[in-house]
């Protein structure tokens, strides 16, 4: 490999290149960086111009058989015609890679192709898939000769009220990837998705459909956080999110796949007996339940005006947007936001009222009955 060969690549080929090389930390590494590492991965394995001298290639001073380039001196002087065929070598390895990049990688082997999508928040949702390769070879030849500029892809379809699908936009994936996180927009809204090869000339082969997910109406507590915890630390969560407690239920196969994963079926205690109920009445014990409740404040104004919230002045970001957090006890709250201009001119403010209302419910005991085999 050379600078410029590798300079020549697009940055998710050189990505690509690093991963099968064994690079540790490529895919945060920037370009440079990694032409930088590939660069010493060629310069630790042996030259490839010594395999050209036992194909009977010519060295510099005529002699075939021995070391090419290698003069009396000592010193490296390549001919052309060995620099071409070195930097021949090097493009056929790397279309070995690209070719061997092309599948989309299965999470684990099925005999059903399945796409699944699952929420994350307002604004992300989390593809993944399981597809086998006799539908990797089915796409290459009904694609035929389009298949050599095809593309992995996922499409993203918006759910109109009506039941139609509106294209929203393709997203171009990674080779040998099993899952892609993908942003959206305009919250609450209905997404499905499709998997499959984009050609250069716009023929798209769907290998996978999903089922439709909603996303939940943004301003919630979970879009100021600014890490996610591991899918089965929040699984429950993002089940609800993704259908899993609605009336008309989630996918079969989000349901099977997050099953597979966890070793426990999904669904609240009432149908799954998973949680402490599971044993018996032996096992039930008295429960308390107390609940407390805080209230988020969040806006956007002009990036050098001064907001309060209360009159307590509350920090703009550099975007101009601002939060603030709430204790929200028993009774009706008035929250009035202020904000002034840098140079005092002009205020505007507004009133939020809020409201909390708790009632508190009798228990309910369910008798649960063992019956003995």
């Amino acid at each position: 490999m050379t600078a410029a060969s590798l300079r020549s690549q697009s940055a998710k080929d050189l990505a690509q290149m690093a991963r099968q090389n064994g690079v540790r930390g490529w895919h945060s590494l920037k370009k440079e960086d990694l032409i930088r590492a590939l660069e010493a991965i060629a310069r630790e394995r042996p030259n490839k111009s010594t395999a050209a001298s036992n194909c009977g290639v010519p060295s510099p001073d005529g002699n075939a058989g021995k070391t090419p380039g290698v003069g009396i001196t000592g010193y490296f002087t390549p001919s052309n015609a060995q620099r071409n065929l070195a930097e021949l070598q090097e493009k056929l390895a790397m279309l070995k890679n690209l070719a061997h990049t092309r599948g989309i990688a299965s999470l684990s082997p099925t005999k059903d192709d399945r796409l699944v999508i699952m929420v994350r928040d307002p604004y992300w949702l989390h593809a993944c898939w399981d597809l086998s390769q006799n539908s990797v070879d089915r796409a290459q030849a009904a694609m035929g000769q389009r298949w050599h500029s095809a593309q992995p892809t996922l499409r993203l379809y918006r759910t109109l009220e009506a039941g139609s699908s509106k294209f929203e936009r393709e997203i171009a994936i990674h080779g040998g990837v099993s899952n892609w996180y993908v942003d959206v927009s305009e919250p609450p809204a209905s997404f499905r998705m499709e998997i499959g090869y984009l050609a250069s000339d716009r023929t798209f082969y769907a290998l996978a459909r999903s089922s439709t997910v909603q996303t939940p109406a943004a301003g919630t507590s979970d879009a100021i956080d600014e890490n996610w915890a591991d899918v089965a630390q929040n699984v429950d969560k993002i089940y609800a999110m993704s259908g899993g407690y609605s009336v008309q239920g989630t996918s079969r196969e989000l349901q099977e796949m997050l099953e597979n994963r966890l070793g426990r079926p999904m669904g609240s205690p009432m149908h799954t007996r998973y949680g402490n109920g599971a044993g018996g009445p032996s096992s039930i014990e008295l429960m308390n339940l107390a609940v407390d409740a805080e209230v988020i404040v969040y806006g956007a104004t002009s990036r050098n005006a001064h907001v309060t919230l209360k009159g307590t002045p509350v920090q703009v970001r550099t975007d101009g947007t601002f939060s603030a957090k709430l204790k929200l006890p028993e009774m009706r709250h008035v929250i009035p936001i202020v904000a002034t201009s840098a140079d005092g001119l002009e205020q505007r403010t507004v009133i939020l009222a809020v409201e909390r209302n708790t009632k508190v419910l009798e228990p309910v005991i369910r008798d649960v009955t063992i019956r003995k085999p």
